[in-house]
């Protein structure tokens, strides 16, 4: 056979292979490979949604927390402030409590003071016609004597 008539069907043949490649098995594969080059793009896409919604939620909860820590800071200034309101007033009441018994203490040791020179005023009183009978070695009659008896005790 001669080389040129080789080489020619050769050259025939290839075209033939170049051509059904091109018509039967390329386009195939060129739809695979722009589908995936697609699903790539498309999930390179949701990755930069995703991390812009990510950065996003990440401010959204800042700022929540931030709004949190300062709805915080306020209640506890509001307890403490009632608590210091509530130690005031029980304060206060305490004072007044303490007053009030000591009030009634002093009352009550005046009443006792006056109850005890009056038993004190009976006693002299008793003691003084005891000693005035002795000195007049009679009886005394309280009775007959009473107005010199009260006006002895208010001396006294």
């Amino acid at each position: 056979m001669n080389i040129n008539a080789t080489l020619f069907l050769q050259a025939v043949v290839f075209a033939i292979l170049v051509w059904f490649t091109m018509t039967y098995v390329w386009p195939p594969i060129t739809k695979a490979l722009d589908e995936r080059a697609q699903k790539i793009a498309d999930g390179l896409a949701a990755a930069e949604k995703a991390k812009s919604e990510l950065t996003s939620a990440n401010k959204r909860v800042e700022q929540e927390l931030a709004k949190s820590r300062d709805e915080n800071a306020v209640r506890l200034a509001d307890a403490e402030r009632r608590a210091r309101t509530l130690i005031d007033e029980a304060k206060a009441r305490a004072t007044e409590e303490g007053n009030k018994i000591i009030a009634a203490a002093q009352v009550e040791a005046e009443q006792q003071t006056a109850k005890a020179r009056e038993t004190l005023r009976e006693q002299v009183a008793a003691l003084a016609v005891k000693g005035a009978e002795q000195i007049l070695r009679k009886e005394v009659n309280a009775g007959v004597h009473a107005d010199l008896l009260s006006r002895l005790k208010t001396e006294l």
